[in-house]
């Protein structure tokens, strides 16, 4: 039996593999050294990125596949949309990584040089993850989709836990907190995906997704797509798999939780996709499910989000609402439902990434005792207008508020295939949380317009350049989109 590579349509995961592999080997010949560990990383990315693109220009029904066996069967499919999530991803992770760029060397809170030994093993770590991430919408059977989940899981456990020493001991304890729950979370859910794949196979008499399954078994089939939905569901932060996220996100580095809260969902999108396009038109009652799962992510996101006072812990609660969102196409039976949450996703990833960046640019000239408060933002827009107004096109992006048009396109996108299957109670459960999510952001873009706190210090340090670079980029992408609005993939 002869196998087919094409390892060139798998360079977007096998380029930020290599870059893991050089990392730990550059830092074995040459210990000690911080900058050439982030510079290959950074290149591993970019090389993947390269990789991906030109699966941008595929048309309907065309794919870059690899590892092919003479039948036909490949284990690597990326099309149009698998590409344009794989691009979202290595994306986010490069803006992760400009953002950690300095962190582990800089001065903490303790006082003291935090030590550069960690700097190949937290790039290697962020790249591992990617390469997971990037392989599970191309997944071609249960297998491989099993193991890229675990792997685009596993090492942002070891990066939420690996702080910076100099933190003060209750700040590390947290971390650590925050680490135990993401994996004790991440156990449970493979759990729930091992057992759907086994009743899968079962019911279906083989692991490949090749879109001509000869189902034997209906009812095992529908079991295993919900228990596939239900692991999915904690990676992707909704409700009820939720409860990992505020710990989580409050507790680890700023950029793991910017990476958590961008790159990592696009595995989970992409492992969605990958059983809702298996499962074709087997049976439509897995789709209640993923329905219910929308409507309860974005009304508990939102409702949460509403009472917070700690920006960290608003977007936590935000992810959870918005996860809602890019669930919400997948409950309809359209062809468009999986090019409509891949847009929505793509909208989400830079609009949140962009008030990460933001934020890291607040704690960098923040004088507050808790610069990630609401309170520490007064006035924000007087004192920073820079700052401010990238912030306010963020939000109001994620809220679907003109003028950024970019998010009210996206809304418009996914609710269009609900409205197509006339699912009158979930448009109208998705009706009330955009006036639920208006509130919960334009909260915070009023904070920016207050006068600033009384005996607020002024700004201690210069916002670094490389926050301008990344917060320029990612301002005029949202500006582009909502010039240009695209609405699906």
């Amino acid at each position: 039996m002869s196998l087919e590579l094409g390892l060139v349509s798998v360079l977007p995961v096998l380029a930020p593999v290599a870059a893991a592999v050089l990392v730990l080997l550059l830092d074995a010949a040459v210990p000690g050294r911080r900058e050439p560990h982030l510079v290959l990383g950074a290149a591993g990315l970019v090389a993947g990125l390269l990789g991906a693109l030109p699966g941008l220009g595929l048309g309907a029904g065309e794919v870059r596949s690899a590892l092919c066996l003479p039948s036909g069967w490949c284990a690597y499919r990326a099309d149009h949309l698998v590409s344009a999530l794989q691009v979202c991803a290595l994306g986010a992770a490069l803006v992760v990584l400009v953002l950690t760029w300095r962190d582990w060397a800089a001065p903490g809170d303790g006082g003291g040089q935090e030590g550069t030994g960690r700097a190949p093993v937290v790039t290697a770590l962020l790249l591992a993850a990617t390469a997971g991430v990037l392989a599970v919408p191309a997944s071609g059977d249960l297998g491989s989709l099993l193991v890229a989940l675990e792997l685009a899981t596993l090492p942002t456990v070891a990066l939420v836990a690996l702080v910076r020493t100099t933190w003060a001991p209750e700040r590390r304890a947290r971390a650590v907190d925050g680490a135990v729950s993401l994996l004790t979370t991440s156990l449970v859910s493979f759990g729930l995906l091992a057992l759907g794949a086994a009743l899968w196979v079962a019911a279906t008499g083989s692991t490949r997704f090749d879109g001509r399954t000869q189902v034997e078994h209906p009812q095992l089939v529908v079991l295993a797509a919900v228990l596939l939905v239900a692991g999915l569901a904690f990676k992707i932060s909704a409700v009820p798999f939720h409860a990992w996220t505020p710990l989580t996100y409050a507790a680890a580095p700023l950029p793991v939780t910017a990476y958590l809260a961008t790159a990592s969902k696009v595995a989970a999108l992409g492992g969605l996709v990958v059983v809702v396009r298996a499962l074709g038109a087997v049976d439509g009652a897995t789709l209640v499910a993923v329905a219910v799962l929308a409507a309860a992510s974005m009304t508990v996101g939102n409702l949460v989000a509403l009472v917070q006072q700690d920006t960290v812990r608003l977007l936590a609660w935000s992810t959870v609402a918005q996860a809602g969102w890019v669930l919400l196409p997948l409950a309809s039976l359209s062809a468009e439902a999986a090019n409509a949450a891949g847009s929505y996703l793509v909208v989400y990833v830079t609009a949140t990434l962009l008030a990460f960046v933001v934020l890291a640019a607040v704690l960098a000239v923040a004088p507050a005792q808790r610069p990630t408060s609401l309170d520490a933002q007064r006035g924000l827009l007087r004192s920073h207008p820079l700052l401010a107004l990238p912030l306010a096109l963020a939000l109001l992006t994620l809220a679907g508020l003109p003028p950024a048009v970019a998010g009210v396109v996206a809304k418009i996108v996914v609710l269009r295939p609900v409205l197509g299957d006339e699912t009158w109670w979930l448009a109208l459960i998705a009706a009330v949380n955009i006036a639920l999510g208006l509130a919960v952001y334009l909260r915070w873009v009023g904070v920016l317009l207050l006068p600033a706190a009384p005996g607020a210090g002024r700004p201690s340090a210069r916002v670094p350049t490389r926050l301008w670079a990344l917060g320029g980029v990612l301002t005029a992408l949202l500006v582009v989109g909502s010039v240009l609005p695209v609405g699906v993939l």
